[in-house]
């Protein structure tokens, strides 16, 4: 009878965390208007691929335990094969760029399969804390175990996602929308010139009627380096034309004096509201972050 309620106390303490490891990765799922990937097919590769991560978390206690060192060095290599679920949701948004009307842009599809890879990390770390939680705590009463591992592994997931949350464009920008005004062929967004290609009536028309425009400034002088970046800007017209739909024509264009960006787009859906809220939750890429503390440190010698 004892060795049986010492196989069930072990089974508890790899399968809650693995539970608790998986159900992280799920929660890092967040459906908004930026998904990816898409459900379901997405979900269940993402999913396995966070089972598999809390697998090794959970694993890896014992395994130190029981001084089965080969296991721990199995362990080891296998993190390093989370680096090819970067690659390979890397190499997939290349693919499906080549069919999309506005491109996500090398910098912003980096990112995205930086985050992919980490939240694999995610998973991995909650269910070694609750683990180790689990294995700290006395086992005579396995419920408190439980209790105690659950816990800390909320507590660790917490901890992990407001580490590694990331900025959008509203933390260092306003965004309001601005007025559209062809003259000719030229195009103006506020007092901003955009473009001169608009050479059909038809297509002044099209802008002049159905367009939508908007106006980024940002919040300090810095913020121009990030907002001027290419990268980021063709995530922000890639968002708001998944969300909105492409009709016809889109813009960005900086006004090198003040530093703000003007937008511009005839979209499919009109909707105001949806396109400013887009382009202020717009994520700043992480390839792009600079701190400007190193710049005014030197510039101060």
């Amino acid at each position: 009878m004892e060795k049986e309620t010492l196989s069930q106390y072990y089974i508890f303490l790899i399968l809650i965390p693995v539970l608790c490891g998986t159900l992280a990765r799920y929660l890092t799922l967040i459906v908004d208007y930026r998904q990816y990937p898409s459900y379901p097919n997405g979900y269940l590769i993402h999913l396995v691929t966070g089972f598999i991560s809390s697998g090794i978390g959970a694993i890896a206690i014992p395994a130190l335990l029981e001084k089965n060192f080969e296991a721990i060095t199995f362990l080891f290599l296998a993190t390093e094969q989370f680096r090819d679920v970067r690659r390979i949701e890397k190499e997939s948004l290349q693919s499906l760029d080549d069919v999309e009307h506005v491109f996500r842009g090398e910098a912003y599809i980096d990112g995205i399969a930086k985050t992919f890879e980490a939240r694999n990390y995610f998973a991995l770390l909650v269910s070694f804390v609750t683990s180790l939680t689990m294995h700290i705590v006395p086992h005579k009463i396995m419920l408190i175990n439980i209790i105690f591992g659950i816990l800390s592994g909320v507590i660790t997931l917490y901890i992990l996602k407001n580490f590694s949350k990331g900025k959008a464009v509203q933390d260092i920008a306003d965004i309001s929308l601005a007025k559209i005004t062809v003259k000719n062929s030229d195009l103006y967004v506020d007092d901003i010139f955009v473009t001169n290609h608009l050479g059909t009536d038809k297509s002044r028309k099209l802008v002049q009627d159905n367009g939508i425009a908007a106006i980024i400034r940002p919040k300090e002088e810095h913020f121009n380096r990030i907002l001027n970046h290419n990268g980021q800007r063709q995530a922000i017209i890639f968002e708001i034309c998944r969300v909105l739909g492409l009709k016809r024509y889109h813009y960005t264009r900086r006004d090198y004096e003040t530093g703000r960006i003007a937008v511009v787009m005839v979209p499919i859906i009109y909707d105001e509201g949806a396109f400013i809220e887009t382009i202020k939750k717009t994520p700043l890429l992480e390839s792009i972050k600079k701190s400007y503390r190193i710049m005014d440190s030197n510039f101060n010698k």
